[in-house]
């Protein structure tokens, strides 16, 4: 069983570490992570130098036709990078040695390549498409889950049945599932990410097929919080309020230090992703008081039983 994750503190924050050895470097280490992550990057230093520069986003947007909001998204990582633009915007921030041009345009056609979840382009909107490619290169995964199990944690039949409730076509049923069980591999993955995850007890007591599905749910997460990089929390039904009484939310780390931390809250139809400082250290800290007010991982595989016995 797993206590609190060993690179979470006991004040819930996480170290960053590693070396520095400038901006360029730190992303060129992180294009491994993906693309999302490699936009994220280039982004952000773009921003850098629009700054140092001391150019507004109006000035930007003009140097490459194009509407302050889009240099916003841009320097977010929300979307591709043409090389037209980011050569005008160097430019326009005073980059002029070649060999630097030249490596930000390498890494911005890096940006531009399609994640594996591309093939399923035509399932996903472009909110929830950019969370699979946070997912596939956070270093860790803290979420709170209300009505479902988290989908990296699903198994296949239960995420069938789930998938069910919003669509009925079998084909692009299946389609999704597949689609869940090919994110839940990055958990196995060659430097997996630490998932911490408090689930509440309504999750694993609502029954969407049975109680056979049900059980053989519990079971599956009894197994994931076996993992060395898994760590499952259960918030009762007994305790009443809690610190998350809001709602679901994820919060999303990453290995490389200048990439922010990011909070993601999923709504029916389109997605929040918060990096302000304020806004982060604020669920940070709902979840630090989750976390403390329920059960430790220790005991989580002997509650899940318990429930399991009473299906």
């Amino acid at each position: 069983m797993n206590a609190v994750p060993d690179d979470v503190e006991p004040d819930g924050t996480v170290p960053r570490s590693g070396p520095e050895d400038g901006h360029l470097g730190s992303i060129i280490r992180g294009a491994a992570s993906g693309p999302t992550v490699l936009r994220m990057g280039l982004g952000g230093e773009l921003r850098r130098r629009r700054e140092a520069a001391g150019v507004t986003r109006e000035s930007a947007g003009e140097a490459i036709r194009a509407s302050p909001a889009k240099i916003s998204r841009l320097e977010l990582g929300r979307v591709g990078f043409k090389e037209r633009d980011v050569a005008d915007l160097l430019t326009l921030y005073g980059v002029r040695e070649q060999d630097e041009r030249a490596e930000f345009l390498a890494l911005a056609r890096r940006a531009n390549a399609p994640g594996w979840w591309h093939r399923y382009a035509d399932l996903l909107p472009s909110w929830f498409e950019t969370y699979i490619g946070l997912e596939q290169a956070a270093s860790l995964i803290r979420t709170y889950e209300l009505q479902f199990v988290p989908g990296l944690l699903q198994t296949n039949e239960y995420a069938r049945a789930v998938t069910r409730l919003g669509h009925t076509d079998p084909t692009e049923v299946e389609r999704r599932v597949e689609l869940r069980m090919r994110r839940q591999e990055v958990l196995t993955a060659a430097n997996a990410p630490t998932l911490w995850a408090v689930i509440d007890e309504a999750a694993l007591r609502r029954t969407l097929s049975g109680p056979e599905l049900s059980r053989a749910q519990l079971t599956h997460l009894i197994e994931m919080n076996e993992l060395p990089n898994i760590s499952l929390q259960i918030a009762p039904l007994r305790s009443g309020g809690h610190a998350a009484a809001g709602g679901p939310f994820a919060i999303l780390r990453f290995a490389e230090p200048d990439l922010p931390d990011i909070v993601y809250l999923e709504q029916l139809t389109s997605a929040l992703y918060l990096d302000k400082r304020t806004d982060v250290d604020h669920y940070a800290a709902v979840m630090d008081r989750l976390g403390a007010q329920v059960d430790p991982p220790d005991r989580t595989a002997d509650i899940i039983a318990r429930i399991r016995a009473e299906l």
